[in-house]
């Protein structure tokens, strides 16, 4: 079956231009997708330490990294692939010496191997699967994007470090792409939100480099690399499995 075309708007998301002609506009002016800080804190500061080297992956504008900075973890590196975003990001926070900010494409980091204690990112993933048109049917070229990321990001993990992914992404969704042996970590997540009538939950995802995963991640994360179940026209009977 052929697959659908996600709408164009969709496709500006993974488009550089797109994101330096907004960050051209907006400057470093705070705007955060899932919310600020102060939604997810008590979750993340769990898994934090003073003294953290932390990276922060397709930072934007948001004002996370400055806001970690303040609550004391002062080693904090922010990347983004709009040089836009960093010029704005780096001249609005010029005074706080310990943020450091970098052009840089998440699925090809530049760091050497076990730079960083913690690597967080906050929405940045989501980007990766704005043309997908069915979430139980993910793109071989949509897959291979997030293993490289994925596969980036434990390398500049030391052993013992975390990485810390909050999106809207379910976790049968989201967890067979995070639950690969190959990236050595264990994972678990939490869902999160206000707790408001009618808001929507988002979750965060924590994944511990050196710790094993557990056999029902090990095997949802096998289910990734199976094709999807063939569909039968109405008129026939599907053969038993």
């Amino acid at each position: 079956m052929e697959r659908r075309r996600a709408p164009a708007a969709n496709r500006r998301y993974r488009q550089r231009r797109f994101w330096d002609a907004l960050y051209r506009q907006e400057g470093a002016e705070p705007r955060e997708w899932l919310g600020g800080l102060s939604r997810f804190l008590p979750q993340l500061e769990a898994e934090l330490r003073p003294g953290d080297r932390i990276l922060v992956l397709g930072c934007g504008n948001s004002a996370l990294s400055h806001d970690l900075h303040e609550l004391g973890y002062t080693d904090v590196t922010s990347i983004d692939f709009s040089p836009a975003c960093i010029a704005a990001m780096r001249a609005r926070y010029a005074h706080c010496p310990g943020l450091r900010w970098a052009v840089m494409d998440i699925r090809a980091l530049t760091f050497p191997d076990a730079a960083f204690d913690v690597v967080l990112e906050k929405g940045t993933l989501d980007v990766l699967m704005v043309e997908e048109t069915d979430p139980w049917d993910i793109s071989p070229r949509a897959a291979a994007a997030m293993h490289r990321v994925l596969a980036e990001v434990s390398r500049v993990l030391r052993p013992g470090g975390c990485f810390v992914s909050i999106t809207f992404a379910q976790p049968h969704f989201r967890k067979p792409h995070y639950a690969q042996e190959a990236f050595g970590w264990s994972l678990r997540h939490v869902a999160c939100g206000d707790g408001d009538t009618g808001a929507f939950h988002y979750f965060l995802y924590v994944m511990r480099k050196g710790q094993p995963l557990d056999p029902s991640d090990l095997a949802l994360g096998r289910r990734l690399h199976q094709p999807p179940p063939a569909t039968c026209p109405a008129a026939t009977t599907c053969p038993p499995r």
